[in-house]
């Protein structure tokens, strides 16, 4: 059964939860089969009764994590219903309430070597690693040096906060932005909080793409309305490779934190 026959055999489902669910698939949402859950019709339930939506948003939130579904496309998803609704965006309490949940479902979820960042939809640094090996792999055997045709784009927007739902808020926007600016499996990785990095091939446009790079991060997170919780500008700088796999992978421990 899909999600849509679930909605459609629903005693009672609202046409916003139709509405929701349609424009969702449509616009932000990965896998259409694996959109509904009890816990979004209980989301608009308080929504159209007008009564505090936080509570329904956290329910919603664990349990997006426990399906494996990224908060990027949690915090997208819910974006979708509040618009669908009539509102300019969703409020601060109800996003940081989705946060909430999801890490709390995360946190009970049985825990497994993940290479995708959840809250990024990036690569981990474990990927970042390999996909390096693959570039020294080939390097090694056409002749060539890592150290000449590549290098590492490295992203730091941190900033000294502990609230966890701006931490992820703040890792979906620029998750986003990199994708949007380099594609969908592109090499790229979360380090840590605030901090990534871009596996790019040196040119002659890799400086101009840098100065596009930081604007666009910029743009992304005023369009996000998170640009209050990330560093303006972010720094953006190249970082040289080493000669072997093995300092590369050293090179990406000592920024992980």
């Amino acid at each position: 059964m899909t999600g849509n026959d679930h909605l459609t055999d629903t005693v009672g489902s609202s046409a916003l939860l139709h509405t929701w669910q349609a424009a969702s698939i449509e616009s932000v949402w990965l896998r259409p089969g694996d959109w509904y859950t009890p816990a979004t019709e209980a989301l608009v339930e308080a929504l159209e009764a007008r009564l505090d939506t936080a509570p329904a948003a956290f329910r919603l939130g664990q349990a997006r994590s426990e399906s494996g579904v990224g908060i990027t496309e949690a915090i997208d998803d819910m974006a979708v219903l509040f618009r669908s609704a009539g509102f300019e965006s969703a409020p601060i309490r109800s996003i940081r309430a989705l946060c909430e949940g999801w890490t709390h479902g995360s946190v009970a979820a049985p825990s497994a070597p993940q290479m995708t960042d959840p809250e990024s939809g990036l690569g981990t640094a474990e990927y970042l690693t390999q996909r390096l090996a693959e570039v020294y792999g080939t390097a090694g055997r056409q002749g060539s040096s890592v150290t000449q045709t590549h290098a590492l784009v490295i992203i730091d927007v941190s900033v000294l906060d502990s609230d966890p739902w701006q931490r992820m808020a703040r890792n979906a926007a620029v998750g986003q932005a990199l994708t949007g600016a380099y594609g969908d499996g592109h090499p790229m990785a979360r380090l840590g909080d605030g901090l990534y990095a871009v596996l790019v091939e040196r040119g002659t446009r890799l400086g101009r793409g840098i100065a596009l790079l930081r604007d666009h991060i910029s743009e992304r997170a005023t369009t996000m309305r998170v640009g209050n919780l990330m560093r303006q500008p972010p720094r953006v700088w190249i970082e040289s490779l080493p000669e072997t796999h093995a300092y590369a992978h050293e090179l990406i421990e000592s920024m992980v934190r």
